[in-house]
C-alpha cells in the first residue's frame, strides 16, 4: 500500500463533493494523513461596457466569493476536526481542474479524492468534467468517488 500522508479533497460544496470529502475523511483518519481542503473560485471575466452601463464592482464580488468559501470551508473542516483528522482549508482561483493539479503537486499530496456528479452525454459536454481532466492530467493518484 501506498504511504499516505497527505490527501488533497476538491470540493464545490455540492452533495456529491459532500461525498467525497466524508470518504476523503475515513481515508485521512485511517492512514494519519493530513487533510487538505480545497475550493476553486472560477474567475469573473471583465468585459468593457460602453456608456450607460450598469456598474458593477468586480473586486467586491471576487471578496464575497473568496469569503463565502472561506466560511463554508471552515465549516467543513469543524467536521474533520470532530474526528480528529489534521485538516487545512486551501483557496484558489482558475480553472478548477488546473489547480486542483497544480495545488496537488505544490502541496505534494500522495492521494487526490474527488467526486464525481454522474453528469454523461450533453451536460459532460456542454460542463466539461473536472473529475475527469485531473484523472487525465494528474502525475499523483486520484480516487474518484460517485455518490449514490
Amino acid at each position: 500500500m501506498l504511504p499516505v500522508k497527505k490527501i488533497l479533497c476538491p470540493t464545490d460544496f455540492s452533495e456529491p463533493a459532500a461525498e467525497g470529502y466524508k470518504n476523503a475523511r475515513i481515508l485521512a483518519k485511517h492512514f494519519g494523513a493530513e487533510l487538505l481542503v480545497l475550493h476553486v473560485n472560477t474567475p469573473i471575466p471583465v468585459v468593457p461596457m460602453g456608456e450607460g452601463a450598469i456598474h458593477f464592482d468586480v473586486a467586491e464580488y471576487r471578496k464575497e466569493m473568496a469569503d463565502y468559501a472561506r466560511s463554508r470551508l471552515n465549516e467543513w473542516i469543524g467536521q474533520a476536526l470532530g474526528e480528529g483528522v489534521n485538516t487545512t482549508p486551501l483557496l484558489g482561483e482558475g480553472d478548477a481542474a488546473e489547480e486542483i493539479v497544480r495545488e496537488a503537486d505544490k502541496q505534494e499530496v500522495d492521494l487526490i479524492v474527488i467526486a464525481t456528479h454522474g453528469h454523461s452525454g450533453w451536460r459532460k459536454l456542454v460542463t466539461g468534467s473536472v473529475t475527469e481532466k485531473v484523472v487525465r492530467t494528474s502525475a499523483r493518484p486520484v480516487l474518484t468517488v460517485h455518490s449514490s
